[in-house]
């Protein structure tokens, strides 16, 4: 939640390093607890990092990408979520094997190796354009977009104008007709149905069930049998699978839109969930075949999360106007990691009393998470950040990249009236 504040007078670049900063603060005091005490600080601060990372860096891309390839590269970070579990799971099960505290204490080190080549790496990269037009520095902003958007050769220069244009029509049309405030947010018809939407896309992610599936994997897989260093190979296992998926999934998200893949990505875990939770029924006496399908049946459940777990990141970052999208965002990915932490405290004690029948509570909440995304949203492909106005009925003003003389028009209108007057 305080993403922000910070996003909107740091800018995005420097909050990433501050995320990044934190992170590797939370993850060095976790790796060297001496404590349980000291390990729950680290824990938390850690978090604190985590939100202010997730937060921004899908903003920061759909900020900084062309339209026609904001999906993918807003949908990075959940590819690079998948590398994340990836590692974690296979050193997980690598340091399995010894019998020290190496066995805790490396992975958690092993958190600050990503997060210093962050808070190095996020230095080389440009500001967020829209960020610098919000706060009045326009050549900066349009001396990166120059940078982002345009050809060696200028080949490119009149669509960069365009584009300067109409970030900068729709940011001063947004100062002229709103007031910002957290009480507008949820005032105003628009932003607050953009609010839902955004808020409601990152709840289906932990409503699909998938946390209680990658968090407590070993203890399902003890259910059924297999020892905890089988488990943490097959998690490992699906955990590699899931960045092939993520590759495809991110291939086709600007070819295919984002709400298909939603409805498909929800009925599909759905499904998977409810054949798990069907076949547990008999699981006492259950033969290897049966054990073979419930563990076939996770793979399938993380196959079908992909592009969940993808849009769920670049939706709500690209519906927000400049203005309050720190807000939103932030507002959307609060939702996400409170989901995350009652799964997390009551997952235990539902998989102890109705173990497997626990995924039927799963599948309802993907069945209304397929009905909202076929009723309530709309598809984003193909419009640039500005131009989200015509899907939610707020258009203020012509936008350049479409309709050039119109909005040349538009924003010369009070100048001449101003003329006319003197």
């Amino acid at each position: 939640m305080i993403t922000f504040v910070v996003a909107d007078v740091l800018g995005r670049k420097k909050t990433i390093a501050l995320g990044s900063l934190i992170a590797t603060i939370g993850c060095a005091l976790q790796a060297g607890a001496v404590s349980m005490v000291m390990l729950i600080i680290g824990r938390f601060i850690a978090g604190c990092a985590v939100g202010i990372l997730t937060s921004t860096i899908p903003m920061y891309a759909g900020e900084l990408a062309d339209a026609k390839f904001r999906g993918a590269l807003s949908g990075l970070l959940q590819w690079m979520l998948s590398w994340g579990f990836l590692v974690a799971q296979w050193l997980g099960y690598g340091c399995s094997f010894a019998n020290t505290d190496i066995q805790w204490r490396f992975p958690l080190a092993f958190q600050c190796v990503p997060a210093v080549i962050l808070l190095s790496g996020v230095w080389f990269l440009s500001e967020s354009p829209r960020w610098l037009m919000e706060k009045d520095r326009q050549e900066e902003a349009l001396a990166i977009l120059h940078k982002l958007h345009d050809d060696a050769d200028g080949t490119n220069q009149d669509y960069v104008e365009l584009e300067y244009r109409e970030i900068r029509d729709a940011i001063i049309a947004e100062r002229e007709h709103n007031q910002i405030s957290w009480v507008s947010i949820f005032r105003k018809p628009s932003w607050r149905r953009r609010l839902l939407l955004g808020c409601g896309v990152q709840a289906f992610g932990p409503l699909s069930g998938i946390n209680v599936i990658n968090y407590y994997g070993p203890r399902i897989y003890a259910t059924l049998g297999i020892n905890t260093q089988e488990s943490l190979m097959i998690i490992g296992i699906s955990g590699a699978l899931s960045i092939v998926y993520c590759t495809i999934g991110i291939g086709l998200l600007d070819r295919v839109g984002r709400v298909k893949p939603l409805i498909v990505s929800a009925g599909g875990c759905a499904l998977a969930l409810v054949v798990n939770a069907a076949l547990s029924q008999h699981l006492q006496g259950a033969g290897p075949n049966q054990l073979r399908a419930m563990v076939a049946m996770n793979f399938v459940f993380s196959l079908f999360y992909v592009p969940m777990g993808i849009i769920s990141w670049v939706y709500p970052a690209e519906i927000f106007p400049v203005d309050i999208r720190a807000r939103g965002n932030s507002l959307s990915t609060f939702t996400n990691w409170t989901l995350n932490l009652i799964f997390a405290q009551i997952t235990p004690t539902a998989l102890a009393n109705i173990g497997f029948k626990y995924f039927y509570v799963f599948f309802v909440f993907g069945i209304i998470a397929v009905v909202c995304y076929i009723l309530f949203y709309p598809e984003t492909k193909g419009y640039t950040l500005e131009q989200m106005d015509e899907l939610f009925g707020d258009q203020l003003v012509p936008h350049a990249l479409k309709d050039p003389l119109a909005a040349e028009i538009a924003t010369e209108k009070p100048t001449e009236v101003h003329h006319e007057g003197v």
